[in-house]
């Protein structure tokens, strides 16, 4: 099981459609680390390539350790700084020489001082520990949750807006679309700037990395395979009591931030 996932920076998977392609991932277990920077010359060398001629050729390193990881900044002058992307303005600044310094974020961007600004990939680390079983006797291996989510994350609000037809009436089945989501969430002030390609990453991020779904054929086309995460996803979610009827208060008042009829204003 993968401790982090990498989104390289640049480029992408192409998509069937017209829309743009799925970001490349890598994924790290226990103990893996991977290089990044600029690279030798002609490509290679590093795992995670920043293109940037200000950029260092390896710039430093990732280790996945555990249920977290760490960040070691191999330069003489500069520092590095880690975003918590679900935060309000959090980070952290790894100095020059830092070796092995632990990233305690779910989800990070990684910035580096370019020429161009900052060169920068995201760093995400699905298998944060909670707190669960203790063995009887004290020894042994710590029970681990197999769905570990935070409810204070963004795509928890995601998963709660996609299940909260079903949670107000288990009659209803259709399920709401990535749009339907936006205008849902975006009353929130972590989601003023909610964007369909957020909510459709947050969705494959808890589909892929947090649940573990098998969303079944690849060749079905981007909007049935889309269908079938969001069904399994809501399934799943509301058959072992991921998402309950609590949660709903997490989002907005119904209705708040649509437009007020012309009549009423009059």
């Amino acid at each position: 099981m993968e401790t982090i996932i990498v989104q390289l920076p640049d480029g992408g998977v192409p998509s069937a459609g017209d829309g743009p392609g799925r970001p490349e991932l890598l994924h790290l277990g226990p103990g893996d680390v991977v290089d990044f920077g600029r690279g030798l010359p002609g490509g290679g060398g590093v795992g995670i390539v920043l293109t940037d001629p200000g950029v260092s050729r390896r710039a430093g390193q990732l280790e996945a350790a555990g249920d977290y990881w760490r960040l070691s900044n191999f330069s003489r002058s500069v520092s590095y700084v880690v975003e918590n992307l679900e935060g309000a303005g959090e980070y952290v600044t790894v100095s020059p020489g830092r070796l092995g310094a632990p990233v305690p974020f779910e989800f990070s961007r990684v910035l580096l001082p370019a020429l161009t600004g900052n060169a920068a990939f995201k760093v995400f680390a699905p298998q944060h520990a909670y707190l669960g079983e203790q063995p009887g006797d004290g020894s042994g291996e710590q029970t681990v949750h197999p769905f570990a989510l935070d409810p204070a994350a963004k795509y928890f609000l995601v998963l709660v807006a996609l299940c909260e037809p079903l949670l107000r009436d288990p009659s209803d089945t259709a399920l709401p679309g990535v749009g339907d989501i936006v205008e849902r969430l975006r009353p929130l002030e972590p989601c003023r700037d909610l964007t369909r390609s957020a909510v459709n990453y947050h969705i494959d991020y808890l589909a892929f990395a947090k649940l573990r779904l098998d969303v079944g054929d690849e060749q079905a086309s981007d909007g049935a395979r889309t269908g079938a995460k969001r069904a399994r996803l809501a399934s799943l979610a509301l058959r072992f009591g991921l998402v309950r009827e609590e949660h709903l208060a997490l989002l907005p008042p119904r209705g708040a931030g649509r437009p007020v009829p012309q009549e009423a204003r009059a």
